[in-house]
């Protein structure tokens, strides 16, 4: 039978950053472990398995039941750009919603620590000075030298810099204030690959990535694994008042992909696909951007967290500068935004990290995010992009069984 609610039972991520002793399957299993300890059931519960590894093997998830026990249950192996985390827990959603078991699990994993620049496909690029291009997209992809939009840096900066050309105010150094601001956050979480603060002038004085995005304005390429267990509202309620206390209710799981436009097809449009998952997202749950009390977004760049600032509808179309100058997305502020410190401080395994931002919302609403916590809160959203394009959207709210 079909279920009407979901709700997220057990969530876990490892420690972002470098894990040399430990290779994929062993970062995933010790998420899935711990996201089933967490939510108080085990393998023999799931009825789906959705896993995630961009950049690595198709049968990621079935590795990964050699390792925390195999049931015989359907997987799905996913990819999915940036978005691939998101996506595996989408998927495990969509097969509890539509009634086919009670729960499912969704895992996310990537091994990138010291991989370097990542171009346009993902992939890193190649050690040579000169571009050549190759196959039907190689053929027509922009290059401007080493650092061009055929890579993620050249691509979202010039998503900032097109912003501040056509609303104004998208400064070098207000960028350089995003970043202060959520490397300011991640001090505070000890689950990141960097907690350190910096200073506006540290972070404009390091080295130009991609004009206006510097080194810590990047997000950092690491390892790390994150997973979590879905479970009907129905099914919940026969569980212990403890998990239904824990239980994070799923309001909106949204996907979106790009629609057709008669647009530039050099650089890619985040803006759009990112604007229509929101809205639906803000129609299927009844929340609207002003009930959020956080908001875990896609900070690939410093660039890019302005710009969604915007997408997400958390300001007035255009109104993104003002709208930080406020101060409202201090974890202080009316609109907490990468309390975790974000991609650029917590770091960014790809295909973790979709599931990641969810960890951080749900922990916020269970009221066990410790030092970081946001008193009160009771909405989250996790929002995640993905160049090739998708985007997904998870709208989280505090139990109320």
């Amino acid at each position: 039978m079909a279920a009407d609610d979901i709700y997220i039972l057990g969530i876990y991520m490892t420690k972002f950053g470098k894990h040399t002793d430990k290779d994929v399957v062993d970062l995933a299993s010790e998420a899935v472990l711990a996201a089933l300890k967490d939510g108080g059931v085990t393998m023999k519960d799931m009825g789906i398995m959705a896993a995630g590894c961009l950049m690595g093997q198709g049968s990621i998830g079935q590795m990964i039941q050699k390792q925390v026990g195999q049931t015989g249950i359907p997987v799905y192996n996913v990819s999915n750009a940036c978005a691939t985390g998101a996506t595996a827990l989408r998927t495990a959603i969509m097969a509890v919603k539509a009634g086919e078991c009670d729960m499912g699990l969704a895992v996310g994993v990537e091994k990138l620590a010291g991989v370097g620049l990542l171009g346009g496909g993902g992939r890193p690029k190649s050690d040579g000075n000169k571009w050549s291009p190759s196959g039907r997209f190689g053929a027509v992809a922009p290059t401007d030298g080493r650092i061009g939009t055929d890579t993620m840096p050249g691509t979202f900066a010039q998503v900032g810099m097109e912003y501040g050309h056509k609303y104004g105010g998208a400064t070098f150094e207000l960028f350089a204030r995003i970043s202060e601001k959520n490397h300011s956050h991640s001090t505070l979480n000890p689950l990141a690959a960097y907690s350190k603060a910096m200073s506006k002038d540290e972070i404009m004085n390091d080295i130009m990535i991609s004009y206006p995005n510097t080194r810590p304005m990047c997000s950092a390429n690491c390892d790390g694994a994150a997973a979590a267990v879905v479970v009907s509202g129905t099914k919940l309620k026969t569980l212990s008042l403890e998990q239904q206390r824990r239980a994070i209710k799923v309001s909106a799981s949204i996907l979106t992909s790009d629609p057709y436009q008669e647009a530039c097809q050099v650089l890619p449009d985040v803006n759009t696909l990112t604007r229509i998952a929101a809205k639906q997202a803000y129609e299927q749950s009844g929340v609207s951007p002003q009930d959020l009390n956080l908001i875990e977004l896609h900070d690939c760049f410093a660039t890019a967290e302005l710009v969604h600032y915007d997408n997400l509808m958390l300001c007035p179309e255009g109104g993104a500068v003002d709208f930080f100058n406020s101060g409202a997305t201090w974890r202080t502020g009316s609109s907490p935004v990468n309390v975790s410190g974000g991609l650029e401080s917590k770091g960014h395994p790809i295909a973790a990290t979709g599931i990641a931002n969810i960890w951080e919302v749900c922990h916020h609403l269970r009221g066990e995010a410790g030092p970081r916590q946001i008193e009160g809160a009771k909405v989250g959203l996790a929002h995640v992009i993905g160049l090739g394009s998708a985007c997904g959207i998870h709208v989280l709210e505090k139990s109320a069984l």
